[in-house]
């Protein structure tokens, strides 16, 4: 099911309260977006989670919903709530408590794309950042919220799979601890967006297809997980992010030669996780 702003691929019979979300894997440039930013769409796309949606395309085969972005994320970045606006990039917007994400220009509407290179020459108006949020942001979180709904309607609980990549660079330059670094970094806020019960499987059907995994460092989760995110009330939400070049070439933005592989361990994964949000599967309830 195809929408302006987001794929919806729904399976035949839904028998999982488990829902995945690929937000950031969009790659549908618009022709005036393009003319307006400073940088061609190949340095515009080194944000982007690249094929994310194939890696989880299994999903529906399992009996899970999954939704995808077809926007990119350098237009509008649905990991970011739509209040979390730049005031160096938009006119007219007062600059409010210091929020980390807006400040390195990773807010809603992005000022920068990943090493930090601006996207725009000048400011863009608060018409125009409304107008894109009523556009993109709204419609594609008003459906995931009726998923995650109808998914505590179906089952009694919801567990959100929130689907994204990370730069190679991102984890050589960030991990310290020695030691081979992670391929997988799986996020629940240190235990407030997911219950044990729900991040624990996830981990070890991960580790059991051979991947390397760690968990909340250096991604712990951001606008999704937090707010999705809520095991008191049988509501769980998991931020995954895969090591980019386990499946692309990064530089040319093109899957390598290892992608159908990675697609076929990503889709046991996901027949795995699928499990949990079976009717046979009681989720107990957790502190938030």
């Amino acid at each position: 099911m195809s929408h302006p702003v987001y794929d919806l691929f729904l399976p035949e019979t839904r028998n999982t309260s488990v829902v995945f979300a690929s937000p950031h894997s969009g790659d549908h440039y618009d022709r005036t977006f393009l003319k307006r930013s400073m940088l061609d769409e190949r340095t515009l796309r080194s944000s982007e989670d690249a094929f994310i949606d194939q890696l989880f395309a299994a999903a529906p085969r399992n009996g899970a919903p999954l939704i995808a972005a077809r926007f990119p994320r350098a237009y509008v970045d649905l990991n970011r709530g739509a209040d979390e606006l730049d005031p160096a990039l938009i006119r007219g917007i007062a600059r409010k408590t210091h929020n980390p994400r807006v400040a390195s220009g990773l807010g809603v509407i992005p000022r920068v794309v990943s090493g930090g290179r601006e996207i725009y020459r000048g400011k863009l108006s608060q018409h125009e950042a409304e107008e894109r949020l009523e556009r993109c942001w709204h419609p594609f979180h008003v459906t995931l919220q009726s998923l995650i709904t109808g998914s505590h309607h179906l089952f009694g609980n919801a567990i959100l799979i929130d689907c994204h990549s990370m730069p190679h660079d991102a984890l050589a330059n960030l991990w310290s601890k020695g030691g081979p670094k992670p391929e997988i970094v799986l996020g629940d806020r240190f235990g407030a967006s997911a219950s044990a019960a729900v991040i624990e499987p996830i981990e070890k059907a991960f580790r059991d297809a051979g991947f390397r995994v760690v968990r909340n460092s250096p991604f712990a989760g951001a606008y999704t997980a937090q707010h999705y995110g809520r095991p008191s009330r049988r509501q769980h939400a998991v931020q995954i992010e895969i090591d980019r070049s386990l499946y692309m070439d990064e530089a040319r933005i093109r899957p390598n030669a290892d992608f159908d592989r990675m697609q076929q361990l990503l889709s046991g994964v996901v027949a795995e996780i699928t499990k949990l949000g079976r009717p046979a599967e009681k989720l107990p309830l957790a502190a938030e």
